[in-house]
């Protein structure tokens, strides 16, 4: 079975910055796979954050964190980022780190349907 490891997440001054981390864990690797962020806040539905391709040639981000939060993968060795400037409060939620096998490497996808493996997800508390 396939499985995601993150790790990042915690405590943020508004304004500040953190970065998330995602990596496939023993013997498998992401490197024809699609892949995003997805966040859930306290009463809200899981919803898009920022994906990126299988190639890293394309990425796609939710208008809300667009210009603060970059979304990036190494090739190689297939782990992939979020790096998250200029926190707010509102962005105070789990982050989950999600995964779809992917034939086209340009495709990204921006649904939380459309993803099938899941990270466990870590909090990210944003603190005025």
């Amino acid at each position: 079975q396939v499985q995601l490891v993150e790790s990042g997440g915690g405590l943020v001054l508004a304004g500040g910055s953190t970065r998330l981390s995602c990596a496939a864990s023993g013997r498998t690797t992401f490197s024809t796979y699609a892949m995003g962020w997805l966040r859930q806040a306290p009463g809200k539905g899981r919803e898009f954050v920022a994906a990126i391709s299988w190639s890293g040639g394309a990425t796609a981000y939710a208008s809300s964190v667009k210009g603060r939060f970059t979304i990036s993968r190494d090739n190689a060795e297939n782990p992939i980022y979020l790096q998250m400037n200029n926190l707010q409060p509102d962005d105070t939620a789990v982050y989950y780190c999600a995964a779809r096998r992917s034939y086209g490497g340009n495709d990204v996808y921006t649904g939380p349907q459309d993803y099938d493996y899941w990270g466990q997800g870590t909090q990210v508390t944003v603190s005025s």
